[in-house]
């Protein structure tokens, strides 16, 4: 069922859904051709899941004018969602921040479409973008970890997006760092993530530490977003630098075991911490990496940013529908799931 139409790729967030129309043939024109158009929206998924599957259809629309393309013209969607996917089904099984538990995604939007829909996880997806398109081009082993209000990763191995018996591997956020830590502050999540940094900036803030955060947000802490922790970085603040730094070391440590355990040639960081702070956070989690790694040969591994950046997961979920349709499991399972 290999389609020559139009593919819709969606990347969907608790927070943003980014949709784009990426061309059929991506991979031979490359990613800066691949998008034909796009648009960006909030999620509001504390409104309903009615609302955001409203919303859903309202951004394809746009992102297709924007692509003059008619909905009638499309081959597909591939859509990432965040949580645990079964990616056979297209069910989302559980997804904390969209409040959703055992969602058949791929039916509801395939009735709503009228074209064959493919879901997966949504960093899976950004990863396989940034395999076929972007930072992991041409490698075979390849580890993706994606920060930014939680951590997610995924995994390609031999040349292959790996899902593993429970089809959750990837889930590099809930590996525990300090077990005998109290609860709520063990994890790699609990540790590394965004949320997590400003969490324990501001507590340091509240403490009397000085911070050029509070000039910045004009002391409301609530406005401690990526793009102000990176302006505040990159000024040179003390206390940010401090808090981001150990979170790379953290995170660059954890990884480095990943690589030890796998024999991985590269990793991809993305997320929006990584993107924000950039080249600093980038390489300080590749010398923890390096520095961790075991035996010798592995501490080549390249560990380098996202080319994709934000286009990641659409172009990634795009390109998994394109590849599953592909093949005659990956239509027979949209057939049966149109059929249900």
């Amino acid at each position: 069922m290999q389609t020559q139409r139009p593919i819709v790729g969606i990347d969907l967030g608790g927070t943003n859904m980014q949709v784009g129309v990426v061309r059929p043939d991506a991979r031979e024109v490359g990613a800066e051709g691949a998008i034909l158009g796009q648009y960006r929206q909030k999620t509001k998924a504390a409104e309903g899941f009615d609302e955001v599957i409203d919303r859903l259809f309202k951004a394809v629309e746009r992102a297709c004018e924007d692509a003059d393309v008619k909905l009638s013209d499309l081959g597909a969607v591939g859509i990432g969602a965040p949580g645990a996917i079964d990616p056979h089904t297209g069910t989302v099984l559980e997804a904390v921040n969209l409040r959703w538990t055992d969602v058949p995604l791929a039916k509801i939007l395939t009735e709503r479409f009228g074209v064959p829909t493919v879901v997966d996880n949504d960093v899976n997806a950004a990863v396989y973008g940034e395999w076929v398109l972007g930072s992991a081009q041409g490698a075979k082993e390849v580890l993706g970890v994606w920060v930014g209000t939680g951590i997610g990763g995924a995994l390609i191995l031999n040349g292959q997006l790996y899902r593993g018996h429970f089809l959750t591997a990837g889930e590099i956020g809930h590996m525990l760092l300090f077990p005998r830590n109290p609860p709520g502050t063990r994890s790699l999540e609990h540790n590394c993530s965004r949320s997590t940094v400003v969490t324990r900036i501001v507590r340091l803030i509240m403490a009397n530490r000085e911070s050029s955060l509070s000039e910045i947000t004009n002391e409301r802490y609530e406005r401690v977003k990526s793009k102000a922790l990176a302006t505040a970085y990159h000024d040179g603040d003390e206390l940010t630098r401090e808090v981001i730094d150990d979170a790379a070391d953290l995170l660059g440590g954890s990884i480095g075991g990943i690589v030890t355990l796998l024999s991985l040639e590269k990793v991809v960081l993305g997320g929006g911490l990584t993107e924000a702070i950039g080249d600093p956070f980038v390489e300080r989690v590749r010398k923890a990496t390096r520095e961790i790694a075991f035996p010798a040969k592995c501490k080549d591994v390249e560990v380098v940013a996202s080319a994709l950046l934000d286009d990641a997961g659409l172009v990634g979920a795009a390109m998994l529908a394109i590849d599953r349709l592909g093949t005659p499991e990956g239509a027979q399972a949209a057939s049966s799931i149109a059929e249900t």
